[in-house]
């Protein structure tokens, strides 16, 4: 058996890639902090950053083990706890040319920024202590079987075929699922219907938006785990995704409402990095064009759906990161080529209608899987606290609540305290046109 031998410039890339996906982090607690309203807006930053820290202990205590370890075609084993054995040298099966620990960094940035993304469907109502829990015990028992079944050697859905090049079914569809069945659980915001729910601040989404794009790039050119042809293509139809999605959701939002909003190009383009991550190093450019549009298009739609239902996913986790994380893994069984990537697969276009059967297998699993064992780590969680505050905490905010700290003194914070008497100085009453809750977030 040949020695597997460290590359300089793969392992200069994947180091590179790995910052990117975590500058991802703070990309999204802009993204998020920006849509909520401004009472709560450390809060959803929090639950976008707190990850961060527990998630990463968890991966080197046991996460990656569980994850990429030898076990059985469900899960692995604990021969890789606490890093053991996981150091410098190359590893022959996931990391020929680079250290076998960066290859384990590179992965953990995956599993922190997955239960991150489901915070969106959770802000201004859950309980931070609760959330922290939910974040170890979700990664635990939904992120590193999932990410075993589809990426590890002898995973089940590796071994049927599936093709996930940077996290469509392991990240996005379980994320958007598990956020889905959270809303449900968790239920609505009190006085949901008696108060304007706008973005508290567009400048910070659009920056959030801006990073996360950034960041991507180490997202899906990363996970070719060396500086290759296959880096390179998944490089180029990242970004073509994303800059069609961001002119279809422009387009339709011209076409539809007579104007473009900020907040939905930058939807726009989450939206396309979203449904490009499955298929990134398969497909050509052209294809990565047509699916970030379809994606567009699909997600708007469903976030107006969800907007005449009752369902309180806030900031639109669901019809984000599930809508168009499904169609990008059913896409991808259309447009994939082993033209691109020898190393995939042939899909429809190519003369194998069989792969699309396989990627719906795949999307239909990681929902079932994701879903069900979210719904019975929140029951769990229920049995012994509350999931969400008093009434009080909703109203006053929980960057209050829940942190002690308020992230801007004035507006809201005035209301909440008395008004101009309490603080000597004026309350700037919104707009007629602020007060209306027509937005769209992510």
């Amino acid at each position: 058996m040949t020695t597997p031998a460290l590359s300089a410039g793969d392992t200069a890339w994947v180091l590179v890639a790995a910052a990117l996906v975590m500058l991802m982090l703070p990309g999204l607690a802009f993204f998020y902090g920006g849509l909520v309203r401004g009472k709560n807006s450390l809060n959803a930053i929090m639950m976008s950053l707190v990850p961060l820290g527990i998630v990463s202990v968890q991966w080197v205590v046991g996460g990656y083990s569980l994850a990429f370890s030898n076990g059985n075609r469900f899960i692995g084993g604990l021969d890789w706890a606490w890093l053991n054995g996981v150091g410098g040298a190359a590893n022959a099966t996931y990391a020929p040319t680079i250290p076998h620990a960066l290859f384990a960094v590179f992965q953990m940035m995956f599993a922190v920024i997955t239960v991150s993304l489901i915070s969106g469907a959770l802000v201004e109502r859950v309980r931070f202590p609760v959330y922290m829990i939910f974040a170890v015990a979700w990664t635990t028992l939904v992120y590193d079987p999932l990410a075993h079944w589809v990426w590890a050697d002898g995973g089940w859905l590796r071994t049927l075929g599936a093709l996930d090049f940077a996290g469509g079914t392991v990240v996005h569809i379980s994320a958007g699922t598990s956020a889905l069945v959270a809303a449900l659980i968790i239920g609505r915001r009190r006085m949901l219907d008696r108060v304007a729910l706008v973005p508290h601040n567009v400048p910070f989404v659009l920056l959030g938006a801006g990073l996360l794009w950034f960041g991507w790039f180490g997202f899906n050119a990363g996970s070719a785990l060396g500086a290759s042809e296959v880096a390179v293509s998944a490089f180029v139809a990242t970004h073509v995704a994303a800059a069609s999605a961001l002119t279809m959701w422009v387009l339709l939002e011209l076409g539809l409402r007579g104007r473009a909003t900020a907040v939905g190009a930058a939807t726009g383009a989450v939206v396309g990095l979203v449904a490009i991550t499955p298929a990134a190093g398969f497909v050509t450019p052209p294809s990565a064009l047509i699916i970030g549009a379809l994606a567009a298009a699909a997600s708007y739609g469903a976030m107006q759906l969800r907007a005449r239902t009752q369902l309180d996913d806030a900031l639109d986790v669901f019809a984000c990161h599930g809508v168009a994380g499904i169609l990008g893994a059913i896409l991808t069984g259309v447009f994939a080529s082993k033209a691109v990537n020898p190393a995939g697969a042939d899909g429809l276009l190519a003369g194998n209608p069989g792969l699309v059967g396989i990627q719906a297998i795949a999307v239909l699993a990681t929902m079932a899987f994701s879903g069900a064992v979210t719904a019975v780590v929140l029951v769990a969680i229920r049995a012994f606290m509350p999931l969400r505050g008093w009434l009080a905490d909703e109203v006053s905010g929980l960057d209050w609540s829940e942190h002690g700290e308020h992230a801007y003194h004035g507006g809201e914070l005035a209301e909440l305290v008395g008004g101009t008497e309490s603080l000597g100085r004026s309350v700037v009453v919104p707009s007629i046109e602020q007060k209306i809750p027509d937005r769209e977030a992510a």
